[in-house]
């Protein structure tokens, strides 16, 4: 692989510098007939982002991946790729940029090796250089031990990662993956979300859609959500979830009844709600006032034993649930 064109230079007296934008989209729609796939996309990915592309099936992210592949070229609007017109410049970006589609066919009668070999010629790799080259991506996605390995002999997980092997041979900035941990077996999930992670460390821009966003949320630093083509939340992954709650949210367990520890509870001023739920009390603090320490002496101080205060974060399911209506194209 050749050496990482991304290096952030610390500003001086240590200041982070801004974040510099490696995808941007501006008013971006597509229209297929009498459907709106797209409507005013304004979308922005900064570089060095594993980025999650969230929404319902017809929600429109394939629409906008293949936009951004150059693939399809939007009705109105446009899009930017580190600096290049999608459209203007779309020779330009198919070397900065790798795809990989939700479902992609394969050579099953070639070899590892031939595959890439192959795809590197393509790329107008050198043919002095791409025995490396392909040995370093077979490494980085694990495979270095299947390289003779008729591809039909794979399993499932392994063509996955042979895929996303084919989209590194050219060294691309910018990752674009389309379900790429679709019909995995939860290991084989786990070992791809790795791989994704480490590219994130050599400084890779990553978008990926999924539907397991139990995922996307250790996996991604920032996401967007996306319904019926229209963009609901762009942002840090915790940014989502401050939006869908009023405070922090607690889980309080105490001996005997709750009763108690509930009148004690709500006749603090900080706390919004106070409520049974399963036999357990679920407490939301204000956003300025959430102290696990301040519940626990609240009820010490009135008589009731504590056995556990626990902040409980919502997961991006729920957080999905909440801020989108279930509605498709």
């Amino acid at each position: 692989m050749s050496e990482n064109p991304l290096k952030f230079v610390p500003q001086q007296g240590g200041a982070t510098p801004p974040p510099v934008p490696a995808v941007q989209t501006y008013g971006l729609s597509r229209v297929y007939g009498q459907m709106t796939a797209l409507s005013s996309l304004d979308l922005t990915v900064n570089r060095a982002d594993l980025f999650g592309f969230i929404g319902s099936n017809g929600a429109g992210k394939t629409t906008t991946l293949r936009i951004l592949a150059t693939f399809l070229t939007p009705s109105s609007g446009r899009a930017e790729v580190l600096g290049h017109d999608v459209v203007r410049e779309a020779d330009r970006v198919r070397h900065l940029i790798g795809y990989m589609p939700d479902f992609f066919g394969v050579y099953k009668d070639m070899e590892v090796t031939e595959y890439l070999d192959f795809f590197g010629a393509c790329y107008k790799i050198p043919a002095n250089v791409r025995d490396k080259t392909v040995a370093d991506v077979l490494e980085l996605v694990g495979l270095s031990e299947k390289k003779g390995a008729l591809i039909g002999a794979l399993s499932r997980g392994m063509q996955q990662r042979l895929g996303l092997a084919r989209v590194l041979i050219h060294d691309p900035q910018l990752l674009l993956l389309d379900e790429p941990a679709s019909g995995l077996d939860p290991r084989a999930r786990i070992e791809m979300m790795a791989i994704l992670q480490e590219l994130q460390r050599m400084g890779k821009t990553i978008i990926i859609s999924s539907h397991i966003l139990s995922e996307l949320q250790t996996l991604c630093n920032r996401c967007a959500i996306i319904e019926k083509g229209r963009l609901i939340y762009c942002g840090p992954v915790q940014g989502v979830r401050n939006e869908t709650q009023a405070g922090r949210v607690f889980r309080v367990r105490v001996v005997g009844e709750n009763t108690r520890a509930l009148d004690l509870l709500r006749a603090r001023p900080e706390v919004v709600e106070a409520d049974e739920e399963d036999g357990r009390l679920r407490v939301v603090v204000r956003e300025d006032q959430a102290e696990t320490g301040l519940l626990a002496e609240t009820l010490v101080r009135g008589g009731t034993r504590v056995i556990e205060v626990r902040e409980e974060e919502l997961g991006l399911e729920e957080v999905f649930l909440r801020v989108t209506k279930g509605e498709t194209q």
